[in-house]
């Protein structure tokens, strides 16, 4: 069939891809940017927002990891939330995850059309945002490999961004930055309306936008399963944890229209600011939405091989890439884009609004997952080799945890027209899962009586 096949994905991902991913999955343009809206949120208290928010992720990971360890697979959590809790479950996650990373696509091509009209004004966003989506996506379509060295890059250009900004923050709050002019060390956490001038309520707002700073860590799961030895690299990876914490005045104007690094930096007086962090946003950009077109595609196969989405998603070429996957995966993030430019400000952020809390239903999942998978193996005496730590106490203090954020946003006026979309296409997915579910059990009784 021309070169293309139905077998297994390729094995183009090594050691230095996999834990590059895995660092690399949390630092996005959300981090950069979108943290000052958390700040703004919660005043200092956004500190206590990232810290809770990376230990529910570092534990959630810990929970994927055991699973992923017994079981490499692409389609994940998916996969393990149909084993665990019903094929309904590992249907509507699927589906969730592919419908929120195809929304990515768009929406860091738009950010990234951006800068270069910034830089090169005389070619219009439109232009500049459907030529990033196309060319990022031929890179997913020769190998799996071409994706891994290219998030490899733009990981290692992250990370770096990442470790500069900490040593320069670090010199100023300790008085060796010699171009700071008013630095007052950690004076910040504690002026201004105290350290949590929100109250709690401000703390669980911020633990919302910082999940979704977090999300796409769990990347690594599917990404090892196209690698050799996808046990030791899902080990490795999951040990691996990194988040930023950033003191500013936040009530300041220039936060969010800045952002928190730009607007540090800009404090501490850091020559051509503007352009540095431009262009590390702009890795940023290319990196997520790189590896939005590898996740949706990945998990599209994975529910095509699992016969819950169109069978021709699954075919693959000879480099071990599904193309179709990719392929439908892209068609749909640059429809998302065409429907953000020629409705602006409509159509687009009704769909976006309908992703609001896919981050943390997808956590849960894993959280409830894991709880019953182990459950299970415990019950029939099956050595667990990577285990998650103080089971289930744990595992019941993440859940507890989402699902009060969970509630928060849905009681929360500020959230809950966003929350309650979310639940509304979570429950029409449900409604859909069980219904193929339905199909798919008959099917089968009708295949073992015709034989």
């Amino acid at each position: 069939m021309n070169g293309v096949k139905t077998t297994k994905l390729g094995e183009g991902l090594s050691n230095r891809h996999i834990t590059m991913i895995s660092i690399g999955g949390v630092i996005g343009a959300g981090l950069f940017v979108g943290s000052s809206a958390a700040i703004a949120k919660a005043g200092p208290a956004a500190v206590l927002a990232y810290i809770i928010t990376s230990i529910i992720v570092f534990l959630v990971m810990r929970m994927l990891g055991e699973m992923a360890v017994a079981q490499p697979d692409t389609g994940s959590f998916s996969t393990y939330a149909r084993k665990a809790i019903g094929p309904w479950a590992g249907f509507t996650v699927g589906w969730l995850y592919w419908w929120f990373w195809v929304l990515v696509i768009p929406i860091e091509a738009i950010a990234g059309a951006e800068i270069l009209h910034a830089w090169f004004p005389q070619v219009s966003s439109a232009i500049y945002a459907f030529a990033f989506i196309i060319l990022l996506s031929l890179a997913n379509f020769f190998s799996t490999k071409s994706f891994g060295e290219f998030e490899f890059w733009f990981a290692l250009i992250k990370v770096v961004a990442i470790l500069l900004f900490i040593v320069i923050g670090a010199s100023a709050v300790f008085g060796l930055w010699p171009l700071a002019r008013d630095v007052s060390g950690v004076g910040h956490l504690f002026s201004n309306g105290g350290f949590m001038p929100h109250g709690m309520g401000g703390v669980l707002s911020a633990i919302l936008i910082s999940a979704f700073s977090f999300f796409g860590v769990e990347i690594l799961s599917i990404a090892a399963a196209e690698s050799k030895n996808p046990q030791e690299k899902i080990k490795r990876a999951t040990n691996l944890v990194l988040y930023p914490v950033a003191l500013v005045d936040w009530r300041s104007p220039d936060l969010q229209k800045l952002g928190t690094f730009q607007y540090v930096l800009v404090s501490l007086n850091v020559p051509q600011t503007k352009l540095i962090m431009d262009m590390v946003v702009f890795i940023a950009v290319a990196s997520c939405m790189n590896a939005a077109v590898y996740t949706s595609s990945r998990m599209l196969f994975a529910l095509g091989a699992r016969q819950e989405a169109p069978k021709v998603v699954t075919k693959i070429n000879d480099a071990g890439v599904p193309t179709i996957a990719v392929f439908a995966s892209t068609f749909v993030g640059l429809i998302c884009c065409a429907v953000n430019y020629m409705f602006p400000g409509q159509v687009f952020g009704f769909l976006l609004s309908t992703t609001g809390s896919i981050a943390l239903v997808v956590y849960l999942v894993i959280a409830v997952s894991q709880l019953r998978s182990r459950a299970k193996l415990e019950r029939i005496g099956a050595q667990v080799t990577f285990k998650m730590w103080l089971f289930p106490w744990l595992t019941w203090f993440v859940i507890v945890v989402i699902m009060s954020v969970l509630g928060y946003m849905f009681l929360s006026p500020q959230y809950s027209y966003e929350t309650t979309l979310s639940l509304g296409v979570t429950s029409i997915v449900v409604i859909c899962g069980l219904m193929v579910t339905r199909k798919n059990k008959t099917a089968k009784r009708m295949a073992v009586h015709l034989d």
